[in-house]
């Protein structure tokens, strides 16, 4: 899994908006100031992974063949100061969506992409919002990645 999120966070740094990319270890957690990430920031995750048995081969390693089915997520998040209502001048309502703008670059990298040589593609599967109460913008990108240990 560590080769997976290490492959993911290494593609994300080559987008030049991204200031911080990582493996998500709770960094949005900390209702603060002091953030421990850069914003705009993707943050990497595996939420769940669903494994199935394909049989033992006693002559192959490892012995207990299985396939997996995961889900991984990237956080999306940005810091919102600026105004986005109708009568804010355009350079601001501009700046206050640039996070779509992200998510669409970062879809771009990454949908279709086989992270490493045992896995399949990332296909995108679900986005979710999550609201809060400290001027971050975060969404949750997920991507559903199939891959064997054969």
């Amino acid at each position: 899994m560590e080769e997976v999120i290490d492959a993911i966070v290494t593609k994300l740094e080559s987008n030049a908006t991204l200031k911080y990319a990582s493996e998500d270890w709770g960094q949005l957690d900390y209702y603060s100031t002091n953030f421990p990430v850069k914003f705009p920031c993707a943050l990497v995750d595996i939420s769940n992974a669903g494994f199935a048995n394909l049989g033992i081969d006693k002559t192959a390693s490892p012995k207990n063949r299985q396939t997996a089915t995961a889900s991984v997520t990237i956080t999306l998040a940005n810091v919102r100061l600026t105004n986005s209502s109708g009568r804010a001048p355009q350079t601001q309502r501009n700046n206050a969506f640039n996070i779509w703008a992200l998510q669409g670059e970062i879809h771009a990298l990454l949908q279709g992409w086989k992270p490493t040589a045992n896995t399949g593609a990332l296909i995108r599967s679900g986005l979710q919002r999550i609201k809060r109460d400290d001027g971050v913008q975060e969404y949750v990108v997920v991507y559903d990645l199939s891959f064997a240990n054969i």
